[in-house]
């Protein structure tokens, strides 16, 4: 099972980034199902695991939190291969993915390389031309949805189909102080 941490993103906010998601050839745009803010990709572990992780994230206490979506990015330097929406800084969200990420490794998963860099995927770059992804950069910089409420986070099981990731909600976990 492939699994990962992430916030759902709600409707209103969805629909602010579906009138993003446009003018980048080479751009596989992500669906309504596929948006959301990853706090821990997690990756593919067995049944055992899978129950520890649960455990886990059962045990993180952060209080509800308010995010709110500003300014988009590119991931790949000169080679763009994702386009994403940016988060305003939230010292609750880096508690909470702190939180996360510690609670993963002491149950023996190895440690996330890359830094936390909270954003939600707009679309996945092939062979998209440079030029057009930095005009659409510059186009998209104030972009602000938001503020919403964050009352939980859910865990979500990942299957790769031709036509981009499948995601299922395998369990959610309120907030709390």
């Amino acid at each position: 099972m492939r699994l990962f941490a992430g916030i759902g993103i709600p409707d209103a906010v969805a629909q602010s980034l579906a009138l993003l998601q446009a003018g980048v050839p080479g751009a596989r745009w992500m669906t309504r199902a596929q948006l959301h803010l990853t706090l821990r990709f997690i990756g593919e572990v067995d049944g055992a695991m899978a129950r520890d992780i649960d455990d886990v994230l059962s045990a993180v206490s952060v209080p509800p939190l308010v995010l709110e979506l500003l300014g988009v990015g590119a991931f790949g330097g000169r080679d763009p291969r994702q386009l994403w929406a940016g988060v305003r800084e939230n010292e609750l969200l880096i508690r909470m993915q702190k939180k996360i990420e510690s609670g993963l490794q002491r149950i023996g998963l190895p440690a996330e390389e890359r830094k936390f860099t909270p954003h939600v995927t707009l679309a996945t770059l092939k062979a998209a031309p440079r030029g057009r992804v930095m005009d659409y950069l510059h186009d998209h910089a104030l972009f602000a949805a938001g503020p919403f409420p964050v009352e939980s986070f859910t865990l979500y099981s990942s299957v790769t189909a031709p036509a981009g990731s499948i995601y299922t909600a395998e369990r959610t976990y309120p907030l709390k102080s």
